[in-house]
């Protein structure tokens, strides 16, 4: 093997969907800030040291969750390679019947169909392309989209991770459109990414080929991102779609800047919104920013993955949401690549909105909620697969001191 092929298969060896990929996301994402920055788009001005102290803060604090389980002695039985070998030999409870019934083909493929349909039943009562429209964009965002929505994501990942056929991705295409019309790249980049990690461990992709697609991403993101802009009627400035992504991250962290001279103000609400439904970006505006409620569309503001947790909190709620973050993470990623199927699908999920949440923050119940689902099925896993484990070494122990005597 030649030293190209080696540097070669080094790079394909590479996971780089580790959720160590949060960390080089935040990284890019200060630099897009600093790049705001240093051309003073629309006067945007530097952080204060402080800003980064807590950026460098909470980024230590999630390597330290990722890394976390690798230090406890108990939990690092499920990394070990024949960890595979026991699941195939571990019998399911009868309980676990109901979940192979909601992952089963038919069921899965109906519920997408549902969701494409509930979201063109709303596309069609909005009477417009939200996309195009400032106004009907600020409407999109109704039950039946977040229904549909909540449950498109989920189905269309494990139907891909678990029954990978070719024409199922037309069906990704189809719904990544009718949400993409609804004018919000959050969800648009999220079920792109999510599919894209998906696919990348169930079908092994090439790094060239995943790169292709990052990019491909990229560009799909940055358009949306300017159309969007330019559709909003009451938008009087204009910016190329490169200055818009300068100006959006810069402006992003000037907000973060902010919030690090006031931590703990909102006690708890912007916590409290995102679990209830609530609106925390729209609040962030009005403390931070000063924003008031008018007659018309109220402003969401973005504040980083660090914003809210310092605003309700400060450092200490800093440090518990990254923790959280970086272990939950960190246990899916060594679960999923030893069970694959659905467990795939659900990391794949939490990590794209963990991605996105570099610039938008937790502040979405439905996100929430997929993290709720991933803790589900870690205790389902360490249920029925990892308690074999413990009582073989236990007793492998055991025969052991009996040799001895």
């Amino acid at each position: 093997m030649t030293i190209t092929e080696q540097i070669k298969q080094k790079i394909n060896d590479i996971d780089f969907f580790s959720p160590y990929i949060v960390v080089v996301v935040i990284a890019i994402y200060v630099a897009l800030a600093a790049m705001g920055y240093y051309y003073h788009i629309r006067n945007l001005q530097w952080a204060d040291g402080i800003t980064y102290l807590y950026i460098i803060f909470g980024t230590a604090i999630f390597i330290f969750g990722i890394l976390f389980p690798k230090l406890i002695i108990r939990i690092k039985q499920f990394y070990k390679s024949n960890q595979e070998k026991r699941i195939k030999e571990a019998k399911n409870p009868s309980w676990y019947k109901i979940f192979e019934i909601l992952l089963s083909e038919k069921i899965l493929l109906g519920i997408v169909g549902i969701a494409i349909l509930l979201q063109v039943i709303n596309l069609f009562s909005l009477g417009g392309i939200p996309l195009l429209s400032g106004y009907l964009k600020f409407k999109a965002t109704t039950d039946l989209w977040r229904i549909a929505y909540i449950i498109f994501l989920p189905a269309i990942n494990l139907l891909l991770a678990k029954y990978p056929r070719k024409w199922y991705y037309m069906l990704f295409i189809i719904g990544l459109a009718v949400f993409a019309i609804n004018g919000y790249r959050t969800t648009t980049i999220a079920i792109i990414l999510s599919v894209l990690i998906t696919t990348y461990y169930t079908m092994r992709l090439k790094t060239k080929y995943l790169l292709i697609f990052i990019i491909i991403t990229a560009i799909i993101g940055i358009i949306l991102g300017y159309v969007a802009v330019k559709s909003i009627q009451w938008q009087t400035w204009v910016l190329n779609p490169l200055e818009l992504v300068y100006y959006r991250a810069g402006f992003t962290m000037m907000v973060l800047d902010k919030i690090a001279h006031m931590p703990g103000l909102t006690g708890g609400e912007l916590f409290y919104q995102a679990l209830t439904g609530g609106h925390p970006r729209v609040t962030v505006g009005q403390v931070v920013l000063g924003y008031q409620i008018g007659n018309g569309p109220t402003t969401s503001i973005t504040s980083t993955i660090f914003g809210p947790a310092v605003l309700d909190y400060g450092a200490w709620g800093l440090t518990i949401q990254m923790f959280i973050l970086g272990l939950i993470l960190s246990l899916m990623h060594g679960v999923q690549r030893i069970v694959g199927g659905a467990y795939t699908a659900i990391y794949a999920i939490m990590l794209a909105h963990t991605m996105i949440w570099v610039e938008t923050g937790p502040t979405d119940s439905m996100v929430w909620f997929f993290y709720v689902l991933g803790i589900i099925a870690l205790l389902i896993y360490f249920k029925i697969y990892y308690k074999p484990v413990i009582n073989s070494n236990q007793e492998y122990k055991q025969k052991n001191k009996k040799k001895s005597i």
